[in-house]
Order: C-alpha cells, then structure tokens, then sequence
C-alpha cells in the first residue's frame, strides 16, 4: 500500500482520496480503529492503484489563474441567474438567492435555507450538463436528500438526467 496521510475528525464514514498532485488522504472518525482502516484500504487497493497511475499517466493541468477564475465568475454570473429562474418557474420552486463560487470539490449546492451555490469551474461544462445541476440543486428545494423522491423529481424534469451526469465527469 501507498504512503497516507489520516486525517482523523468527527466524521462517521471512512474515506480515501487521491489529490490532484497524487497525495492519498484517508479519512476516518476519531475513534475507528486502525484495523478497520487498514481492512478498508486493502478492500480498496485495486481502485487506489488505479487512481494514482491515473493521476502519474496524466497530470492535471495547471491550476487557472486568478484572471481565468475571474473571467468565468463573470460567465457564470450573466449564466446561472437565468437558469436558475427558467427551471424554478417550470418546477414551481422559489429559491432564497443564487451565489458563484471558485469551489473545486462540487459544483453546486442548496442550503436548508434553499440559498443555491454554484462552483464557477459548472462553466467549463456543457450546457446540458449545467441544466442538471441548475435542477439538480432546485429539486433540493422541496426534497433535502438524494433518496427516491428527489430522484423521482429529478426525473420528471430530466428524464435522461443519468446520461446528462456522464458529462460532468
């Protein structure tokens, strides 16, 4: 097994990821044991092989600039807003207000308050991919998990959201 680095917090899954400079983070509650861990990252060993070869065949490309993040900000705010306000009157939804963001990890979220975030680097996507997460994270408005109710309403506005999720990744 690779080297790692266990990051340990109040967390209650157990988790492994590969950085983007090829760095493998485990992640684990406090009080998991070691024995636990290790039986999880052997079960996962395969996968974190791959990952890193990946990572070693193709580096990511560079980090953007602060003119390029800046630049797609400025995309998505003259974007998101009218989508965001096209999809909620066809799905009957109010959401409390739209923020753009320079997360990497997701591209969009919904608070409890039904504030909708949205990661500048949506903007890299194509546009059927970013009107999924524009309703992807409306449907949160009305159901707050990802069980079947809110897949049962993804579909009803996206029926071939499964098709249109490939593209994000």
């Amino acid at each position: 097994m690779e080297i790692y680095e266990l990051i340990r917090s109040d967390r209650r899954t157990l988790a492994v990821e590969i950085t983007r400079d090829g760095r493998v983070l485990v992640r684990a509650p406090r009080r998991l044991s070691q024995a636990a861990i290790d039986g999880f990252l052997s079960r996962h060993e395969a996968w974190i092989a791959r990952q890193l070869e990946k990572r070693r065949a193709a580096p990511p490309p560079p980090e953007p600039t602060a003119a390029e993040i800046a630049a797609l900000k400025d995309r998505a705010r003259a974007v998101l807003p009218e989508k965001v306000a096209l999809w909620a009157r066809r799905m009957g939804v109010t959401p409390t207000g739209v923020k753009i963001t320079s997360a990497r990890k997701r591209y969009g979220s919904c608070s409890g308050k039904n504030s909708l975030c949205f990661s500048c680097f949506l903007m890299n996507c194509p546009e059927p991919a970013i009107d999924l997460v524009v309703v992807h994270e409306l449907c949160h408005i009305r159901v707050k998990n990802h069980g079947p109710a809110f897949y049962a309403l993804l579909e009803r506005y996206l029926p071939d959201y499964r098709e249109r999720k490939k593209l994000l990744r």
